[in-house]
C-alpha cells in the first residue's frame, strides 16, 4: 500500500494540479500572518459548489486587500459583508468571524500563537482544535463556520485548514509549527470516506471525526510521520477529468497505468 500511495503521490500532488480548489487564494500570501486569515477565510467556506466557494471567498477576501491581517488590525467596518450569503452562510457570520480573528491577532499576535496557546491549555491535538473553534466561532449558534471536533462531526473544514498551515509541500504552503505532519487528521468528506471505503482504508458508513481518525490511522502505517500527505493526490479522483474513483483499484492492482 505503501508504494502505490508514494506514486500516486509523485504524479498527482503537483501545484499545477491545485487549481480550482479554493487552496490557490494561498500562495499570493508570503506573510504567514495572512497566510494564517486568508486560510481561514478559505477553509470555513469550503462547503458546497466548487465554483460558489471561489466566488464567495473572492467576496470576502477581496476588501481585505493585499494585506488581510493588517487590514483587520484596523478594525472591521460595520457591514462591510451586508448581502453576502454563502449556502448556509450569511455576511453577519461572516462579519463575526473576521471580528473575532481581529481581536485574536490584537491578543496574541498570530493565529499560530492563539493556536498554541489553545494546545497548552487543551493538552492535545483534537482539544486545542476545541478550543481555537470555540475563540473564533461568531455567536448566533447556526451553522457553524469554524467546526469543533466535540459536535462530533469530521471537521473537514478546521482540519483542512490545520493541514494547509502545518504541512509544507509543493502543494500545502505551511508556515505553522505548533503541530508536526504527525499530528494532523486526514480532512474527510463523503468524497474521501468513498476513496478510503474503495481501498480498504475505512468500513464506516458516515464521514464522522471516527472515520477521520481511522482513515488517518490507516495512512499512517504508510507513513507515520505525515499521515495527511496522500490526502491531495487521492481527492483529486471524482474531481478532476479523466481521473474516476473506480480507477483506483486498478491502479492499485496495476492494471492501469497513472495519468495526468
Amino acid at each position: 500500500m505503501r508504494a502505490f500511495l508514494e506514486g500516486l503521490y509523485y504524479v498527482y500532488n503537483r501545484r499545477e494540479l491545485v487549481y480550482p480548489d479554493p487552496l490557490v487564494f494561498l500562495y499570493g500570501c508570503d506573510d504567514l500572518r495572512d497566510r494564517e486569515v486568508v486560510g481561514l477565510v478559505v477553509s470555513c467556506l469550503a462547503y458546497g459548489r466548487v465554483a460558489q466557494i471561489l466566488k464567495s471567498a473572492e467576496r470576502v477576501l477581496a476588501p481585505l486587500g493585499p494585506g488581510p491581517a493588517r487590514f483587520l488590525s484596523r478594525g472591521l467596518p460595520k457591514g462591510l459583508f451586508r448581502g453576502f450569503k454563502h449556502r448556509f452562510t450569511t455576511g453577519e457570520q461572516v462579519e463575526g468571524l473576521l471580528t473575532r480573528t481581529a481581536e485574536a491577532l490584537k491578543n496574541h499576535g498570530s493565529l499560530e500563537l492563539l493556536m498554541k496557546e489553545c494546545l497548552k491549555k487543551g493538552g492535545s491535538f483534537l482539544a486545542a482544535l476545541n478550543l481555537f473553534s470555540r475563540t473564533l466561532s461568531p455567536p448566533g449558534g447556526g451553522f457553524p463556520l469554524v467546526p469543533a471536533p466535540e459536535d462530533g462531526s469530521a471537521c473537514k473544514r478546521l482540519l483542512l485548514y490545520v493541514k494547509w498551515m502545518v504541512r509544507r509541500d509543493e502543494v500545502d504552503p505551511g508556515g505553522w509549527t505548533v503541530f508536526s505532519p504527525r499530528d494532523l487528521v486526514v480532512p474527510t468528506d463523503t468524497h474521501m470516506r468513498a476513496i478510503a471505503l474503495r481501498l480498504g482504508l475505512t468500513r464506516r458508513k458516515q464521514a464522522d471525526l471516527r472515520s477521520a481518525l481511522e482513515i488517518t490511522q490507516s495512512f499512517a502505517r504508510a507513513a507515520p510521520e505525515d499521515p495527511a500527505r496522500y490526502d491531495f493526490a487521492l481527492t483529486r479522483f471524482g474531481i478532476r477529468g479523466g481521473l474516476k474513483i473506480s480507477d483506483l483499484s486498478k491502479l492499485e492492482a496495476g492494471r492501469l497505468e497513472p495519468h495526468t
